[in-house]
């Protein structure tokens, strides 16, 4: 066997994958093996358990979450079975601790009250660039995919808006520079058709003959802006409403938050909100609060004539 350090196996990876894989992705690969991987396991012809633990201890001590580190060692563990696949390195079982868990966080989302408000701020006060938060808070589209909307994504007629394309900034190792790019969406499930509401449409429709279907619509120009200038907009807006700071995605929460709240299905949510599967829009947004089990409850019994 012709044994390799990981920083040679690495590099044969690269090549190997990038072309299987989004740029995106193959990007933020890169972009873990420079910072992360290769510093601690470059010169490595192993990795052992311990060696990968007292990895992990020291990533957590540096402030890193769980889940970042968790990402790390899926990218070294394919490079390992790349190496192990060539015959360049021993392959070796992990059984890696982490800290216990504490309590997850809670979503960030909006009262009813404050969707509401947003709503009707931008129906009242149109403009493009303010579009884009009413499309998310009507659809649940990532910020992203609000920054690669096009006007031809948008047909009156069916009354559905389109998600094809994403717009990212990732990151060039080689070039030691980042780069905006239009990418397909996130996952297959990501391409989708979402219909529109009632006051998504009214607001859309005078537009529909006088723009260029091409053009971007949170720009209604034919370059689109990206989501951290786009972040920056919402920001402001949100401020100047006086309501609480909340990432962009808290307006995906609130739109998933009101179809539950609704009682829209789970399958028909994930399907919306473009779920790799519906254990994911579960997991996330299912937790029945003690009305609703004490009416699951009461069904029951009901049901036994109790």
């Amino acid at each position: 066997m012709k044994q390799m350090t990981i920083k040679e196996i690495a590099a044969a990876w690269k090549e190997y994958k990038c072309h299987y894989v989004k740029r995106s992705t193959m990007a933020a690969y890169v972009l873990t093996l420079e910072k992360h991987v290769l510093p601690s396991f470059g010169d490595s012809c192993t990795l052992r358990e311990q060696d990968v633990q007292a990895f992990v201890w020291k990533k957590l001590d540096e402030g890193l979450a769980a889940k970042t580190v968790r990402d790390i060692l899926v990218v070294l563990k394919m490079v390992m079975r790349y190496g192990v696949k060539n015959e360049w390195m021993n392959h070796y079982e992990w059984d890696i601790k982490y800290p216990a868990l504490s309590a997850p966080k809670e979503l960030e989302v909006l009262s009813v009250s404050n969707h509401i408000k947003i709503l009707e701020y931008i129906q009242g006060h149109f403009s493009f660039v303010g579009l884009g938060v009413y499309i998310s808070l009507s659809t649940g589209l990532r910020i992203g995919e609000i920054c690669g909307l096009k006007w031809g994504d948008i047909n009156i007629a069916k009354g559905t808006v389109t998600v094809n394309r994403t717009v990212e900034r990732i990151y060039q190792v080689e070039e030691k520079r980042t780069e905006l790019v239009v990418n397909t969406p996130k996952t297959h499930n990501s391409c989708r058709e979402i219909p529109m509401g009632k006051g998504l449409r009214q607001m859309l429709r005078p537009w529909m003959g006088k723009v260029d279907r091409d053009h971007y619509v949170v720009t209604n120009a034919e370059r689109p802006t990206e989501p951290r200038t786009y972040r920056n907009y919402y920001l402001h807006l949100m401020r100047s409403l006086g309501i609480p700071k909340m990432k962009y995605h808290g307006l995906r929460h609130s739109f998933a938050t009101r179809c539950i709240e609704a009682g829209c299905d789970c399958k028909t949510v994930s399907v919306l909100l473009g779920h790799a599967s519906v254990s994911t829009t579960l997991n996330l947004y299912v937790h029945p609060n003690m009305e609703q089990k004490k009416r699951c409850i009461d069904r029951v019994m009901k049901s036994l004539g109790k």
